[in-house]
Parts: structure tokens; C-alpha cells; sequence
């Protein structure tokens, strides 16, 4: 007899793959970072990427996301100064980092130190990847998405619409 696996849908299945939502942790003396448990899951067992973002925060992103950047930067014309600053801004600052038994990320003191991060973080859940920002630079970041017809004129080019 033919067993049967249950279909999920495919969109349900996608958003159990995403980082969403924000949550905020400490994060203790040597640097260690509680991760949320939903976040542990997509990064066990390989670990994740810990790198400076665009806006001074920290991004997180899976072995395989990594690799994937990485594919697509060194791509880039080593002869292009802009290739080569990105390459710097990633690459030099990228760091594996694996989860601990109880469920903490060890953060560079240097990564500490580039975005100021002292006792307290919070975690922000973007998609693909998620970031680590301190809670003040957090808190104008939110004020930046809240400004709604602001927004709106910032993301009217962008295809927004459902679907692929």
C-alpha cells in the first residue's frame, strides 16, 4: 500500500522557511546572544553568517543564503571600485557562527563594537535573513517604516504585487 504524505501548500510552506517577526534579547559578557527558537531551527545544523548590513546593524543569513551572496559578488568585476568596496563591507566583516546547546549565537566583539551593541539587541526577522540591531538605532529605524505616506512614495517602484 502507497503511503501518502500529507501536501502542504506551497505558500505555507515558504513562510515556514522566513525570518519574521522581532523579538528582543541580551546578550550576556562574552557576547552571546539568545536566538528565537523559530530562528534556531532554520539555521541548526549548519550555523548561519553573521556580517555588518547596510544600515548599521548586523545581518544573519544561512550557510546556504551566504553562499549564495557570495556567488553573486564574486561575480563582480574585481576592476569595478564599487565591486570591490562591497566585496570589503561583506566579506570582511562575515563571520560563522554556530548555535550553542542552549540556543545562543556568539557576536564578535568587533561586530559588537561596529554597531554598538552593548547589552541588549533586538532581533528583527526580514525574510531570507535576519538582523541584529541596538535597541536606539532599532527605535528610528521604526519610526522611518511608520512614516505611511512616506512609504508610499518610497516603495512605488518596486512590483510589489502577488505572485511570481
Amino acid at each position: 500500500m502507497e503511503r501518502r504524505t500529507p501536501r502542504r501548500s506551497v505558500i505555507k510552506s515558504n513562510l515556514e522557511q522566513m525570518f519574521l517577526g522581532q523579538y528582543e534579547h541580551t546578550i550576556d559578557e562574552k557576547g552571546r546572544l539568545t536566538i528565537p527558537v523559530r530562528f534556531r531551527e532554520l539555521l541548526a545544523p549548519d550555523g548561519a553568517y553573521v556580517t555588518r548590513g547596510f544600515d548599521h546593524n548586523l545581518i544573519v543569513l544561512t550557510v546556504s543564503a551566504f553562499t549564495q551572496m557570495y556567488k553573486r559578488v564574486n561575480r563582480m568585476s574585481i576592476t569595478d571600485p564599487k565591486a570591490r568596496l562591497l566585496k570589503r563591507l561583506i566579506f570582511s566583516h562575515a563571520e560563522l557562527v554556530s548555535v550553542d546547546r542552549t540556543g545562543r549565537i556568539l557576536i564578535p566583539q568587533f561586530l559588537r563594537e561596529t554597531i554598538n551593541l552593548d547589552s541588549v539587541a533586538v532581533i528583527v526577522g526580514v525574510g531570507d535573513y535576519f538582523e541584529i540591531w541596538s535597541p536606539g538605532l532599532w527605535t528610528e529605524q521604526t519610526a522611518q517604516i511608520q512614516e505611511a505616506e512616506a512609504d508610499a512614495l518610497k516603495f512605488m517602484d518596486l512590483d510589489l504585487s502577488p505572485g511570481e
